[in-house]
């Protein structure tokens, strides 16, 4: 008599689950090739390829040549086994995508911001909208993950404080999940960002970095291994009410008539800071970014006026860099959003030497390299991993 009769069935999860995690991280591959990457034999292997075929979780996707012998069949994760919808949400605009559980994406909008509508109904709108531009159900939605600039409890999702949309502050997230009847994740858009940094982009290959995010108001996120340091209510990070030697030190507010901090970091680094500082070199060029990317090209080509504002820009962002330095030591700086990206090497390098001027610490500084929708592709990223969990458990 067998002893242990949820043996066998425990065994045969953990290996479609080991084969699912492989076709999920390596993409289509035969028969052969999930035995010889799982460890399982060729029998087992060919089990649990046809187990997963009818459960609907994977199907054939092409065929391998086989040279002079037989072509072997590909097999691949089902595309429509699950979807997932990331959403962007700021104060101008709100851009979204759909994707498959494969991660591709199937339809895309941006459509301008109301930032006195409700959160749910807002969202809703988004997501119908996607799903009838992708032609699918809405039911197949599993997930929406949700970024915007704010301060998220990592307990209970509330939202603390919220860039001038007051109307996402408070206990959104169960009006989302009643309203579009499906699990929602909302996280910070810096958060979001460095997720993809660190799969995608300049981080993939080191083991903690702090991702500074130089937007209408600076911001951060710290990952040490695969885990984003949070904080206690969600407020790690918010440094543009950083105390910083040469502004005003923040009294906690913040100016909505003028949407920003009025002190602190932000003071010196924000958007209204940088072209303030790029217009007394006379490099002005609209946005903050265009401006500090026109500074860039001069510098890079000789130019005084771009190596001066670029010189001052880079020691003012190395007061907060040096701050955080000073406490984490982390391996690598990423200079992100619109400005980290314009700046390239020519500011990166100016931050990092900096820097080394203002502590022991001795960062690698580089500009990010994800300059397409980085909050967008974290948010994905996120959701589809939480979108393949609930197919794959259910399935499973």
């Amino acid at each position: 008599m067998n002893g242990n009769p949820g043996r066998p069935r425990l065994l045969r999860e953990l290996n479609d689950r080991a084969a699912v995690e492989l076709l999920a991280s390596s993409g289509a591959l035969t028969r052969g090739q999930v035995s010889e990457l799982t460890g399982l034999s060729k029998v087992t292997a060919n089990h649990v390829v046809s187990r997963l075929e009818e459960r609907g979780l994977v199907v054939k996707v092409g065929e391998q040549d086989g040279g002079r012998g037989p072509s072997a069949a590909l097999y691949g994760l089902n595309p429509a086994s699950g979807y997932v919808i990331a959403v962007e949400v700021y104060l101008d605009t709100t851009t979204a995508v759909l994707a498959d559980i494969t991660g591709r994406v199937l339809a895309e909008t941006t459509v301008p911001t109301d930032v006195t509508a409700d959160p749910a109904e807002a969202v809703h709108a988004i997501v119908t909208e996607l799903a009838q531009a992708a032609r699918i159900d809405v039911a197949q939605v599993q997930v929406c993950v949700i970024g915007l600039p704010g301060v998220i409890d990592p307990v209970t999702s509330h939202i603390h404080f919220c860039y001038d949309m007051p109307a996402w502050c408070g206990d959104v997230i169960d009006g989302l999940r009643q309203r579009l009847r499906l699990p929602v994740t909302i996280d910070n858009d810096v958060n979001l960002a460095a997720m993809a940094e660190r799969a995608l982009g300049a981080a993939s290959d080191v083991r903690n970095f702090v991702l500074v995010w130089i937007g209408r108001g600076p911001g951060s996120a710290v990952m040490v291994g695969d885990q984003l340091l949070r904080g206690t209510v969600g407020a790690a990070g918010e440094l543009g009410w950083m105390p910083v030697p040469g502004a005003p030190v923040s009294d906690g507010g913040f100016d909505r008539d003028r949407h920003e901090v009025g002190a602190a970091f932000q003071a010196l680094v924000g958007w209204r800071a940088v072209r303030e500082l790029a217009e007394k070199h006379g490099i002005a060029a609209g946005s903050a970014a265009r401006s500090v990317a026109a500074a860039a090209a001069d510098a890079a080509a000789g130019g005084a006026a771009g190596a001066a504002f670029l010189d001052e820009l880079a020691r003012r962002i190395a007061l907060g860099v040096a701050s955080i330095c000073a406490v984490l030591d982390p391996e690598l700086v990423v200079l992100g959003s619109h400005v980290g990206s314009a700046g390239g090497d020519e500011l990166a390098g100016r931050v990092q030497r900096a820097v080394g001027r203002m502590c022991l610490a001795r960062p690698r500084v580089v500009a990010s390299t994800i300059t397409d929708r980085p909050v967008v592709r974290g948010a994905l990223r996120i959701g589809v991993e939480q979108a393949r969990e609930r197919v794959f458990s259910d399935a499973l």
